[in-house]
């Protein structure tokens, strides 16, 4: 069966609280622990607790910075103001270790996903990392090709946002916050997490935000702050605004949401497999909680897709295999062309690009940036669809990613891609045989992992 994830941001998203409601749901620590061993950054340990809100038992994860690469963020007067801090966050003078003063409720000792240009770091000095030093270190870590595509994925949304906050190219974002340690090791930690889980399908219907103004170094500004607003406009996200004075989505929680969701709507009927709490770093009258839920709906093997198409006989190719590379990195299910004859006998190509319904205005937009086209036809298309079921086992060659397929008949195996090109790699074999050798191995009974 499809794991499919459910996110309820009713009390928005950070990357801690995202990291921690993935552990809850059974993400791996030892598989984390190691992932973030291998990253080449310095000065900073991971704790994972379990801690309560509002008297409900949730996940708690922290990253501890060394004296080195601590901001203080912990600065409610600063963040909020005097008044606000006093009538607003009581609770964190009696109890500091809930201080969220980061945009991703941390506590005194912590900075997660501190990532935004309204830097609250006035006091200390930290590397600025800009996105192509990140995504250096992102693909020497030791972690899967799938986790290295979500990583990068979040901070190239993160690094547009920015860009477009601040009016400079992406190229000349210096990620003052993103690029943090404490930044790196959260985005990481929620692309190894969804990795381990399996994760295939993320709905999320809506962001509930709060409101007001939030200090940084260069004044006041608004709640939602730049970023989150850049982020939610660029990729067809829904924001809800509450009456919360202060910040609940985070710039990292919207990347992150950005860059995973696949669907903005629940199935009609579904069963929950399992649930998982994070927990944020306020206290707020509401729990500062993440809640996300492994779902199964009751009709799996049906849902909808909607297809684009568009001729077009005055193109490159190199301008549409561009255009194809920008679609599905934007959420695009599948694209391909196929040459078409026009009127006057022009030879063309025939773009389709099949896609969630919610993901169509985005992607309409990139085809007539990236194309000569003037028009677009869309059809929204039911689908049946195999009810199926990723699996980590282990073959001769080591773990493999396999995924199954179950039919009236019995069940069919399909090697996960990055995962045979991997071992070929290693191995020096051919995609051929390797992808045969693992088929053959699966028939005659493998051992999950």
């Amino acid at each position: 069966m499809s794991n499919n994830l459910y996110l309820e941001c009713y009390s928005g998203i950070s990357g801690d609280m995202m990291v921690a409601s993935l552990l809850d749901l059974g993400a791996s620590e030892e598989v984390l622990n190691k992932a973030l061993s291998s990253l080449q950054v310095d000065g900073f340990k991971i704790a994972i607790s379990r801690v309560s809100k509002n008297g409900l038992d949730a996940c708690d994860f922290n990253v501890i910075l060394d004296e080195k690469h601590e901001n203080h963020d912990h600065d409610m007067n600063y963040l909020y103001g005097e008044e606000e801090h006093n009538h607003n966050h009581e609770v964190h003078d009696q109890h500091h270790h809930d201080h969220d003063h980061n945009h991703d409720h941390e506590d005194h000792h912590h900075n997660h996903d501190h990532e935004n240009k309204h830097d609250h770091d006035h006091n200390h000095h930290h590397e600025h990392r800009g996105l192509s030093d990140i995504i250096s270190i992102i693909e020497k870590a030791n972690i899967t090709n799938n986790a290295k595509k979500i990583a990068i994925n979040i901070f190239n949304i993160l690094g547009k946002a920015e860009a477009k906050a601040h009016g400079v190219s992406i190229d000349e974002v210096h990620f003052h916050e993103v690029g943090a340690v404490d930044s790196i090791v959260d985005i990481i930690a929620v692309a190894v997490c969804l990795d381990n889980l399996q994760i295939e399908e993320v709905i999320v219907p809506v962001l509930y935000e709060g409101s007001g103004f939030i200090r940084c170094q260069h004044g006041l500004i608004p709640v939602p702050v730049p970023a989150v607003s850049h982020i939610v406009a660029n990729n067809n996200l829904k924001l809800h605004l509450t009456n919360t004075q202060g910040e609940l989505v985070t710039p990292t929680g919207a990347a992150i949401v950005a860059a995973i969701k696949t669907n903005d709507k629940l199935p009609g009927e579904f069963s929950i497999k399992k649930i998982g709490l994070g927990a944020g770093k306020r206290t707020y009258e509401n729990p500062s909680i993440l809640r996300a839920m492994l779902i199964e709906s009751k009709d799996e093997n049906k849902d909808f897709v909607v297809k684009l198409e568009s001729n077009v006989d005055d193109c490159s190719g190199e301008a549409l295999g561009y255009v194809m590379d920008r679609l599905l990195q934007a959420g695009a299910r599948d694209v391909h062309y196929m040459p078409v004859f026009m009127k006057k006998n022009r030879p063309a190509y025939q773009l389709n690009v099949i896609c969630n319904e919610e993901d169509v205005t985005k992607l309409e937009n990139i085809i007539f940036e990236e194309t000569t086209t003037i028009g677009i036809r869309k059809q929204k298309m039911e689908r049946s669809i195999l009810k199926r079921e990723i699996k980590k086992v282990k073959t001769s060659f080591g773990e493999v990613v396999i995924k199954e397929c179950y039919l009236n008949s019995g069940k069919r195996v399909y090697p996960e891609y990055d995962s045979v090109i991997e071992i070929c790699k290693k191995h020096d074999k051919s995609y051929q045989d390797v992808y045969q050798i693992i088929i053959k191995e699966c028939g005659e009974g493998v051992n999950l992992c």
